[in-house]
């Protein structure tokens, strides 16, 4: 009498294996492409950068010929990703560094009651984006005369991308702008790819709209576009504390400016996420240069025109350049703008 023979492994049999050693692949592949980058612009001496990604690299080969394929081998890597991701991400930020003019002083606020003390608010008068003189004022604000808030959408190159900014208005016709942004040293420029491996700390700069609009509208030539949202003063109020308690909180305690999770569109949305109707996350938060669009959707602004028509109005630039130093430039860049009442 014979037997049936076992049944053959069936396909979902034969590919789990499979996507489990892609998965360990494009993991270690991952990892030691992070490894150049992240320790190659550490906080090391620069002579021993080179030394531990040479010790980390010489790990890995390590692990590979003393373990055998399967969850052993996959936990070990695991644990040397841990171990050296862990150190990286105690590397500390600092407001203790050389750094360029316009970040070189970090505002404050000072609360009591309904009067705000803002101090070292920026309003640099420019010549051209690197010429320029910094002045920092103090700036004292009745928060029961606080009115309005408004949102800037900024594009210097794709249009997937962009910077954004806030607006505090108050009813004696003064704004008070907001700028979250990546803090540079002396020596440095901007670099997207940087701005993954903390190589610059978060700034929150708290200024003039004849310095922040006006640098991007005047001088670097940036298109500019500016939406007013719908909230009432309780809710301008509430953003406007919050943003004072996170502006004083980063005085006493530096930290990372991340490009993709720690940048100027999370940071406003985190001030503003606890007042929005719709709090669901979007994909627009990363490539963010469709934000406007979302808050369209969301109703968060003026909806009278259809969104094309609304943005192309928005747009502030001709209105900045024809009042460039006017100590109106804030009343005078919104005229016209949909929404906004003149």
């Amino acid at each position: 009498m014979t037997t049936p023979d076992a049944p053959g492994p069936t396909p979902g049999m034969r590919l789990f294996p499979r996507l489990r050693k892609a998965l360990f692949w494009v993991g270690l592949g991952a990892f030691t492409a992070w490894i150049f980058p992240a320790v190659g612009w550490s906080n090391l001496p620069v002579f021993l950068r080179p030394v531990a990604i040479l010790l980390i690299l010489a790990a890995e080969v390590w692990l590979f010929r003393r373990t055998k394929p399967g969850p052993r081998r996959t936990a070990a890597y695991a644990g040397l990703a841990a171990v050296v991701i862990a150190l990286w991400c105690c590397i500390p930020a600092s407001n203790d560094r050389e750094w360029q003019p316009d970040v070189a002083v970090v505002p404050y606020a000072e609360i009591q009651g309904s009067k705000v003390l803002v101090h070292d608010v920026r309003n640099c008068d420019y010549r051209s984006t690197s010429d320029f003189d910094v002045r920092l004022e103090d700036r004292t604000y009745d928060l029961d005369h606080l009115r309005t808030l408004d949102f800037f959408v900024v594009y210097w190159s794709s249009p997937s991308i962009c910077h954004t900014m806030l607006s505090f208005g108050f009813d004696d016709g003064r704004q008070l702008c907001l700028s979250v942004e990546a803090r540079k040293e002396a020596s440095e420029g901007y670099s997207a790819i940087k701005g993954f491996f903390r190589q610059f700390e978060l700034i929150y700069i708290l200024a003039d709209e004849r310095d922040l609009v006006r640098l991007r509208t005047n001088f670097r030539d940036e298109q500019v576009y500016l939406y007013r949202l719908k909230t009432d003063p309780a809710e301008v109020r509430g953003v406007f504390l919050d943003t004072m308690a996170r502006v004083n909180a980063l005085r006493a305690h530096p930290e990372w400016y991340n490009a993709l999770t720690h940048n100027c569109t999370s940071n406003l949305r985190d001030r503003t996420a606890p007042y929005a109707k719709n709090q669901k996350w979007s994909w627009k938060f990363l490539l963010n240069g469709y934000i406007d669009g979302l808050v369209y959707e969301r109703g968060a602004i003026d909806r009278s025109l259809p969104f094309e028509e609304l943005k192309k109005r928005s747009l502030v630039n001709e209105r900045a350049k024809a009042a460039d130093k006017d100590p109106d430039f804030s009343r005078l860049i919104r005229k016209g703008i949909p929404g906004i009442d003149p």
